[in-house]
C-alpha cells in the first residue's frame, strides 16, 4: 500500500538548487543557521539543538543533518520566494513529517516557560513570585543565569510541549523535515511567480 502523502511548502535560499540537481537532496546545516541568524547566532542555535534533539528522538534523522528544514503545511503560510530564495513546493510522506506549533516554539527561541494550559500559566506565575523572581526571561541569560538550575530545568521540561498541536491552523502549525529529497519536489517557485494553492494540481 502506497504511503500517504502530504503538501508542505519550503521557503529556501536559491543555492539549494544546486544540492538538489548534484546530490539529489538537500539538508540543513548548524552552519547555515548560524549565518542566517548573525551576532545572535549562538542563542538560537541552543534552541535549533534542542529541536533537533527532541525531533530525532519522534524520527531518527540521517547522519549528516545536523539541523532542521521547516514547511509550511499550507499554501497560504508560506513565505513567498524573495531576491535569492525559491519556494519548493514538495510532496512528502505522511511518516517523513514532524509537526510542531510554532506559538509554543517562541517560547523556547525565549528560553521561558511552555504551559501547557491557561491555569498551568497562572500557576506558573504565581510560582515566580514566591521565590521572588519578576519574570521567566531571566533565567538563562540574565541576572538569574546559573542560580537556579532546578528552575532552568523545569523550562527547558516544558518545552516538549511543542510537538503537541492543539489548533492546527496553517499559521500556527508547521511540518519539520530532515531532508529534502529532489523526488518529493513537484514545483519550484521563484521570485514573482504564484505558489499554487493546496488543493492545485501540480
Amino acid at each position: 500500500m502506497a504511503k500517504k502523502r502530504v503538501r508542505l511548502y519550503t521557503r529556501q535560499n536559491d543555492k539549494t538548487l544546486y544540492a538538489l540537481e548534484k546530490k539529489g537532496r538537500i539538508i540543513n546545516e548548524r552552519m547555515y543557521v548560524k549565518l542566517h541568524f548573525g551576532p545572535d547566532a549562538d542563542l538560537f542555535l541552543e534552541s535549533y539543538d534542542w529541536f533537533t534533539k527532541e525531533a530525532s528522538k519522534r524520527l531518527p534523522k540521517p547522519e549528516d543533518v545536523t539541523a532542521p528544514i521547516w514547511c509550511s503545511i499550507s499554501a497560504v503560510g508560506c513565505l513567498k520566494a524573495t531576491e535569492n530564495t525559491v519556494v519548493y513546493v514538495l510532496e512528502v510522506p505522511e511518516d517523513q513529517v514532524i509537526y510542531f506549533d510554532n506559538l509554543k516554539w517562541d517560547h523556547i527561541l525565549n528560553r521561558i516557560y511552555l504551559p501547557k494550559d491557561k491555569e498551568d500559566e497562572k500557576a506558573y506565575e504565581e510560582h515566580l513570585k514566591k521565590i521572588g523572581v519578576k519574570d521567566g526571561f531571566s533565567f538563562f541569560v540574565g541576572k538569574y543565569k546559573g542560580k537556579y538550575p532546578e528552575e532552568e530545568r523545569r523550562i527547558r521540561d516544558s518545552w516538549i510541549r511543542a510537538f503537541d498541536i492543539d489548533n492546527w491552523s496553517p499559521f500556527e502549525v508547521s511540518g519539520n523535515l530532515w531532508e529534502i529529497k529532489k523526488e518529493w519536489v513537484k514545483r519550484i517557485v521563484y521570485p514573482g511567480e504564484s505558489v499554487p494553492g493546496d488543493e492545485e494540481v501540480l
